[in-house]
C-alpha cells in the first residue's frame, strides 16, 4: 500500500469538508460561551455589604434567618457562607469544613465546559491548517493535471484553501478570550466566597470558646 498516494487521495477531497467541520465547532464554541454567560449571571456579591450583615447576625443572634436568604441567594459567597452558618453550632472546624465542601462543589459547576473553550482555542487553528493544506495539495495537483491553462483555478483553490486558516483564527480567537474571561470570574467569585468563609470563622471564634453557641 502507497501510503504517500493513499494521502494524496485523501487530500483531493479538498478543504471544503474541513471548513464545514470548522463551521460546526464554531457552534459547538458559542453554545459553551451562552451558556456560561447565562450560569454566572447573579453569581456575584457585594461582599463589604454581606460582611456587614455577617456581622450584625452574630451580634444580634439571628444566624438562621441571614442563612436562609443566603441560602436562596444565586450568589456563590452568599451559598457558601450559608452552609458555614449551618454548621456553626459544630464549632469553627464543622463550619469550615461544611463551607469547604460547598466551595468544591460551585468551582466543578463554574468550571463545567470551559474545558471545551480552552481545547478549541488551543486546537481550532491547527484544524484550520488542516484544511489550508488539503487545499494546496488539491490546487497542486490540478495544476499538474491541467497545465498552465489551469493556473487561474489553482489560485482560485489555493485562495480557497487559505480560508480555512481564516475560519480557524475567527473561531479560535474568540473561545480563547471566552476562556479567559470566565477563567477570571471563575477566580473573581471563588475569591468572594473565601473572603466571607474567613468572616463566617471568625464570628464564630469572636463567640467565645470552642466557637460554639
Amino acid at each position: 500500500m502507497n501510503l504517500t498516494q493513499a494521502f494524496v487521495d485523501f487530500a483531493l477531497l479538498g478543504a471544503e469538508w474541513v471548513m464545514w467541520l470548522l463551521v460546526v465547532l464554531s457552534v459547538v464554541s458559542i453554545a459553551v460561551m451562552v451558556d456560561r454567560a447565562l450560569w454566572f449571571r447573579g453569581r456575584e456579591t457585594d461582599t463589604v455589604a454581606a460582611r456587614d450583615q455577617l456581622r450584625a447576625a452574630f451580634a444580634g443572634g439571628d444566624l438562621g434567618a441571614l442563612a436562609r436568604t443566603w441560602r436562596a441567594s444565586p450568589a456563590i459567597a452568599h451559598q457558601v457562607a450559608a452552609r458555614g452558618l449551618d454548621a456553626v453550632d459544630g464549632g469553627a472546624a464543622a463550619a469550615a469544613e461544611a463551607m469547604h465542601g460547598e466551595r468544591v462543589r460551585w468551582r466543578t459547576d463554574a468550571d463545567r465546559n470551559l474545558i471545551v473553550l480552552g481545547t478549541l482555542g488551543n486546537n481550532v487553528p491547527f484544524v484550520g491548517l488542516f484544511g489550508t493544506v488539503l487545499g494546496v495539495i488539491k490546487a497542486f495537483d490540478e495544476l499538474k493535471s491541467k497545465g498552465a491553462a489551469g493556473e487561474e483555478a489553482v489560485m482560485a483553490g489555493i485562495a480557497e484553501a487559505l480560508a480555512a486558516t481564516a475560519i480557524g483564527l475567527l473561531v479560535a480567537i474568540p473561545a480563547v478570550v471566552a476562556f479567559n474571561y470566565f477563567g477570571r470570574r471563575v477566580k473573581v467569585l471563588l475569591g468572594s466566597a473565601d473572603e466571607l468563609a474567613h468572616a463566617v470563622l471568625s464570628g464564630i471564634h469572636g463567640r467565645g470558646p470552642g466557637g460554639g453557641g
